[in-house]
């Protein structure tokens, strides 16, 4: 029996091995799907261009790109030395009080009478170094005999100057306003006014030279001139006179406070007017 127990375990083993396998069903195989074909970019639509004669380009700051514009750098400048002692020295001149003597030389001629006083003195310019050893020349050579009168010439100096005003042959005396130091010139407004010399105050210390071929000039002066200027001599007299030496005793100058200072006196004003208001209001 044993062996036959055996034999039926057998059969059936071999029979669950010749079952027909039953195979699984395949998978679906799912395709990606493409990507969707790109929307075709329509065409821009050409604005009507106007034709004009400049073309707007517009200008890029980036770097390496066009120049930048001209900034106020003002702020930031370190300014030289002589440039802050002129700006110290004007505010000084406002603030501190200037005596008379210093105050009348910003009283200066106007531009008209200054232009017209230049275009006459530019008619009697002084010969520079190459004319006159030119005239010299020619002088010598005709045997040294000068003919006819004494030309007619602007007259420089301080120390001439002076010496034609205290002997009255001076006719018009030009001083410059910004002379340094200003005490060299102060006392010749009143030397002239003594003497009765008709004089004037000039602008620019360097017009003046440049009438004589000089850097610089502090004071001219005018002794004669030719008949057909005369007239113009005349008007330029009249007017100095009416402006400078009628003008009465130069007064005080300066003392004009700045514009925090002025805010702080009319503030305190205020309120002196608004408590005297009340003082006054109580009274009544």
């Amino acid at each position: 029996c044993f062996s036959v127990a055996i034999l039926a375990q057998d059969s059936v083993q071999s029979a669950q091995w010749q079952r027909p396998c039953t195979a699984m069903a395949p998978k679906k195989q799912t395709k990606k799907p493409l990507p969707k074909a790109p929307l075709k970019k329509e065409p821009a639509k050409k604005e009507a261009t106007v034709e004009t004669l400049f073309e707007h380009r517009p200008k890029n700051f980036a770097i390496g790109g066009d120049v930048q514009p001209k900034r106020d750098l003002t702020r930031y400048v370190k300014w030289p030395k002589f440039v802050q002692v002129q700006r110290k020295k004007k505010i000084l001149l406002l603030r501190l009080k200037v005596p008379p003597s210093l105050n009348q030389f910003k009283n200066t001629a106007d531009k008209s009478v200054a232009a017209q006083t230049f275009k006459l003195l530019k008619k009697y310019q002084p010969e520079t170094k190459k004319e006159r050893k030119e005239r010299l020349l020619q002088l010598a050579k005709e045997g040294g005999k000068q003919s006819g009168k004494a030309p007619h010439f602007v007259k420089c100096g301080m120390n001439f100057v002076t010496k034609l005003i205290e002997s009255k042959r001076a006719k018009l005396v030009l001083i410059a306003h910004d002379c340094e130091p200003m005490e060299l010139l102060c006392w010749m407004p009143a030397l002239c006014k003594a003497k009765d010399i008709p004089y004037m105050i000039i602008k620019g210390k360097s017009r003046l030279g440049q009438v004589v071929n000089k850097d610089q000039a502090t004071c001219l002066a005018i002794t004669s001139v030719k008949k057909e200027d005369e007239a113009d001599l005349a008007k330029l007299v009249s007017s100095a006179k009416s402006n400078f030496n009628d003008a009465g005793r130069p007064k005080w100058g300066g003392g004009i406070l700045g514009p925090k200072a002025q805010h702080v006196i009319a503030k305190r004003e205020k309120a002196l007017a608004d408590e005297a208001a009340k003082k006054a209001g109580l009274m009544i």
